[in-house]
């Protein structure tokens, strides 16, 4: 081996692959300008998504083009259910224990009332425990639903400051018997 002309020349490679028939050249110099063509789309495709802001629309859209964003909802609200209150379990006035998750609605832009739900979470689990806690035994036998929503409901509005609850939901609202474990 040896340097020449600034360049490096191994003695033992002394053919270079190169096609040898007029067809097989033209394949060669079509596929190499191909590769050409692909990098420079890379990098002018790179250039444009470094140099365009990050809210810029789309240059290019496949397809109908209907106007609306399809991660916004019909109403133009994004509403969440907030379910952060956990399983309740309530001692009665019977001995009996009431077994139940809260959940309700509450739009999710507004992130002033989402953090005062956030820091009100044991303000209403001693809300609702309260409610039915106090509530006499003729009472939990023949639980009306709907009033204890629209009762707690009344009471979780009260203790809130930037917005207000619409409605809630009760699920796996259980009352366990103490006289049947027995």
């Amino acid at each position: 081996m040896y340097i020449s002309k600034n360049l490096l020349y191994n003695n033992s490679v002394k053919i270079i692959i190169t096609p040898k028939t007029k067809t097989s050249q033209i394949v060669y110099l079509g596929m190499l300008s191909l590769a050409g063509v692909l990098i420079l789309l890379l990098i002018i495709g790179t250039i444009i998504g470094v140099v365009r802001s990050s809210g810029a629309k789309p240059l290019f859209r496949f397809g109908k083009y209907s106007g609306t964003s399809a991660q916004t909802p019909a109403s133009g609200e994004d509403i969440r259910v907030f379910s952060g209150l956990g399983q309740l379990r309530i001692p009665l006035a019977n001995s009996s224990t009431l077994i139940l998750s809260i959940a309700f609605p509450y739009p999710a832009h507004d992130t002033a009332f989402t953090e005062e739900l956030a820091a009100k979470i044991g303000d209403f689990r001693s809300l609702a425990a309260g409610y039915f806690s106090a509530l006499p035994p003729d009472k939990i036998a023949n639980l009306d639903e709907s009033a204890a929503k629209q009762e707690i409901l009344s009471r979780y509005n009260a203790a809130l400051r930037l917005g207000r609850i619409n409605a809630l939901y009760f699920s796996d609202m259980m009352i366990i018997d103490a006289n049947l474990q027995q």
